[in-house]
């Protein structure tokens, strides 16, 4: 039976175990409130279907049995930054709303929760397709508690949601520096360009005069 957490490969030069010292003081409450939230509603137990029988399905998200679903919990930060945590018997989904300041940052964001949905089967608890109104979504059922350690399950996702946003703010600045780069260059075309026109519309406008 394996014990190990989600893979977080794809989190470059930082460190797994170094959450809480890296996490900014205005990050802190938000963090520790999805946290201490998403710990709570992570007591889950083998449930089977009440609808079709020897099923087991997460109830989160089939849906069928009511009285097997609790109330959704949204934790916001401000207004474009929030999570969504519906809890039910034998499953959690966790949904993620990613700051998005502008055009260019929604672009980058979709572009890198696309590129982490594509590969949902190595990380195990991500679904392929995010919640109507979220960036990304996180599934976790009684099956991964079981196989996994619970406080590592929450450790990987509040790390997702710490390491995020520096990963689009990194990817903005070099999207940036790659964009003056190319200014800098047609401008320097456009310069030569003119110098080497210069001298040939001199000569055209004497030969008309």
């Amino acid at each position: 039976m394996s014990m190990h957490a989600p893979d977080a490969s794809w989190l470059p030069r930082r460190h797994f175990s170094t959450i809480s010292t890296t996490m900014s003081n205005t990050l802190r409450p938000y963090l520790n409130a999805v946290r201490a939230t998403l710990t709570a509603a992570l007591c889950l137990e083998n449930f089977s279907s009440q609808v079709v029988e020897r099923h087991n399905k997460p109830e989160v998200e089939a849906g069928n049995t009511k009285e097997a679903l609790l109330t959704p919990v949204v934790i916001s930060r401000n207004e474009g930054e929030r999570v969504l945590i519906e809890g039910s018997v034998n499953a959690v989904r966790v949904s993620i709303k990613i700051k998005q300041a502008d055009e260019i940052e929604r672009i980058l964001c979709h572009k890198f929760t696309r590129f982490l949905m594509m590969r949902a089967e190595s990380f195990v608890i991500l679904r392929r397709k995010p919640v109507a109104g979220y960036d990304i979504s996180f599934l976790i059922t009684n099956f991964h508690t079981e196989q996994m350690f619970k406080h590592k399950l929450v450790d990987f996702i509040i790390q997702f949601m710490e390491e995020v946003d520096k990963e689009i703010s990194e990817m903005r600045l070099s999207l940036n520096a790659r964009a003056r780069i190319v200014a800098e260059s047609v401008c320097r075309w456009l310069e030569l360009a003119a110098l080497i026109c210069m001298p040939v519309v001199h000569c055209v406008l004497s030969a008309d005069h």
